[in-house]
């Protein structure tokens, strides 16, 4: 035998209807049917047929009156199948006669009669772009180059004006808009016009699946919501040699309990006799995989800066502005209207995007911090292809650490031999061994579900913040690494200003203009509790310094140590003076906080020794001011704005397992 099929049965005298789905066998158990010592058996098949006589002694064939004959016995079976689809019902057809021992007539003769029907239920199993007919991959879903696996989009923007929520919210389509953000699925037939009566078809999800994927079919001129949530079947009528088209969309991220496959089925049902329930003969099965969201790194292109507009950051706005003006992108401008005085732009929202083979658009992942500017992503940026997704959290569970300047992703990296082509997510938590801030498991739990970007929880809870951007940014580099990591480092602003003590500038002021105490280099240098909180502090940086080493799989020289200064407020790190690593990265542009550091030789040491650092790199620096909008709160430039950038060229399908 083959494998997997179907059996049948016939009676002596009988003329059975079978219909048999190309591709498929059926198996006929020919001793169960014959009569009473009967020993032997013949058959005729018409040409649409292939077949095989399984368990019968070929050694022991005779022939009677020109007819071969087999021997019977217990376990003699016929295996066969139809190989072309059928014109007509009934045009196949297998007869039997069966033989007693000795004789040279039939005692009985028994029929079945078979109509051939080709069934396919059918996906983008190849990632083409293109529905192919009867993929041999597409029930199961793999990872890498080589592939298989439909993919499905979340359908979480809005295209229609008229819809209050994102679009897989509702069970309605508003417009063809929408539809293209859906997955297209066929299910094809090829037969005859009608089938023997007892035939119906089936499209069907499990419960499990059903929160997780919707499946719209045009029906008398408007798309019906036909499966998902609490619809799990669809029974339709077999119309002939037809083909039917269906839109699938995703409903849910794959997230804690979801790993993001779903799965399709389409059933031939056949019914014996009336008011006894029906029985699949026959199933076809589709497997989609749901997109996960994909974060952007800083050295990926910008399309897009959003920052906001508040009463007392008017310069740093303007700022701002003629940094994207000069490098060529667009800015949005989020006004107090909507804004309501919150200026943290990059702690509200996160930026990425979500992609099919023919159908890519950005997501904005709004934070559970819902500070005021909590509606400004589904208000001013939700709409027809930009999604949305949140995470909703008890207040009592939401900490600084739930706001997305804890939230950062690093360029694709290489670490022993494992390929991360879409970089990997680092969030800010806890010591390990402390009861501190974590961020919320609700954001935990879904950044992990993405797996495309695996992430690493970085120690940052001796911030006072506790944001993994006080410490670290990325910058796009030329070379064949491309990108170079910059800590924020103390050690190395001690060095600086103990060379400038030496070459005889110890009574240089810093932080001029916004601390009213007066500082030199050497009060700084001088002052026991600066030293002894900043090498606390460096050996917190050191920390994360050798965790991102090992898990980016970096060398010292793929680390640049930009000049830092901390203090401890409440037994946790706050900014000395504005903190450059705090930046906002646009291509080569870098929009840097302002150190207000030594000013020699009409040019702040701090800046220069920035400027030297990122020079081989091709950066240019523009350094802002936001001490009174953005560094007294607790903030930078980088906390202040946000950016959409263009996605990866890389499609995250073809990864191998993550």
């Amino acid at each position: 035998m083959r494998g997997p099929g179907r059996t049948v049965r016939v009676e002596r005298g009988q003329r059975r209807e079978e219909v048999c789905v190309l591709g498929t066998y059926l198996y006929l158990d020919v001793n169960g049917g014959s009569p009473p010592g009967c020993k032997w058996f013949s058959l005729r098949h018409s040409p649409n047929i292939e077949l095989e006589v399984l368990n019968s002694d070929a050694s022991q064939q005779k022939v009677i009156n020109g007819e071969k004959l087999w021997p019977l016995s217990k376990k003699t079976m016929v295996e066969f199948k139809i190989t072309v689809p059928s014109t007509d019902t009934n045009d196949g057809k297998i007869t039997f006669a069966y033989f007693g021992k000795g004789s040279d007539a039939p005692v009985d003769k028994a029929g079945i009669y078979l109509t051939g029907i080709e069934m396919s239920l059918d996906v983008d199993a190849d990632r083409d772009g293109t529905v192919e007919r009867n993929n041999p991959h597409k029930a199961s879903w793999t990872w890498g180059p080589e592939g298989h696996g439909a993919v499905l989009l979340v359908n979480c923007d809005k295209d229609s004006l008229f819809s209050r929520t994102v679009d897989g919210e509702d069970n309605i389509v508003l417009s063809k808009a929408d539809l293209l953000d859906m997955s297209k699925m066929f299910l094809r037939i090829k037969g005859p016009e009608r089938l023997p009566a007892g035939y119906n078809l089936m499209l069907h999800i499990s419960a499990t699946d059903s929160p997780n994927l919707g499946v719209f079919y045009l029906h008398e001129k408007r798309h019906t919501h036909i499966l998902g949530r609490e619809r799990l079947f669809y029974r339709t009528r077999y119309r002939g040699s037809s083909e039917m088209e269906f839109y699938v969309e995703g409903l849910r991220f794959p997230d804690e309990g979801f790993n993001g496959l779903v799965t399709i089925k389409a059933s031939l049902l056949e019914t014996q006799v009336e008011g006894i329930p029906e029985t699949p003969i026959f199933t076809d099965v589709v497997t989609f995989r749901v997109a996960p969201l994909i974060v952007t790194p800083n050295t990926l292109e910008p399309i897009e800066v959003y920052v906001c507009s508040v009463k007392d950051n008017l310069l740093f706005l303007r700022s701002i502005q003629n940094l994207v003006k000069e490098a060529n992108y667009k800015i949005q401008i989020c006004f107090e209207n909507v804004n309501r005085g919150d200026r943290w732009m990059q702690d509200e929202m996160e930026f990425g995007y979500i992609e099919a083979p023919h159908k890519s658009f950005p997501v904005v992942l709004d934070s559970p911090r819902d500070g005021e500017l909590k509606d400004f992503p589904v208000r001013q940026l939700l709409g027809p292809d930009f999604g949305y997704v949140t995470k909703h959290a008890a207040s009592s569970e939401v900490t600084s650490l739930d706001s997305f300047g804890n939230l950062e992703v690093s360029p694709p990296v290489t670490v022993g031999g494992k390929k991360y082509p879409l970089g990997r997510i680092l969030i800010g938590s806890s010591f390990p061994t402390s009861s501190g801030r974590r961020m919320t498991k609700v954001v935990r739990d879904f950044l992990y579900a993405q797996r495309v970007q695996a992430p690493i929880e970085l120690f940052t809870d001796w911030l006072y913040v506790g944001h993994v951007d006080e410490f670290m940014t990325f910058v796009p580099a030329p070379d064949q690494k491309g990108f170079r990591l910059l800590l924020a480092s103390p050690a190395t602003c001690f060095r600086i200003l103990q060379d400038k003590k030496q070459e005889g500038h110890g009574d240089v002021a810093m932080l001029q203009g916004f601390e009213t105490k007066r500082w030199t280099v050497n009060k700084v240098l001088s002052t026991d509790t600066i030293i002894q909180e900043n090498n606390y502090v460096q050996h917190c940086i050191d920390w994360n310094r050798d965790i991102l080493k090992a898990e980016l799989g970096l060398r010292e020289e793929d680390i640049i140590d930009l000049p830092a200064l901390f203090k401890l407020r409440q037994d946790q790190a706050v900014a000395f003076f504005p903190n450059m690593v705090n930046m906002i990265v646009l291509g080569k542009d870098l929009g840097i906080p302002k150190p207000y550091g030594p000013v020699l030789k009409e040019t702040c040491c701090l800046e220069d020794y920035v400027i030297d650092q990122l020079r081989p790199l091709n950066l240019r620096c523009t350094f802002i001011d936001d001490v009174v909008s953005y560094h007294k709160q607790l903030g930078e430039v980088h906390c202040g704005t946000n950016v959409r950038r263009k996605p990866f060229t890389f499609k995250w399908w073809q990864m191998e397992k993550p």
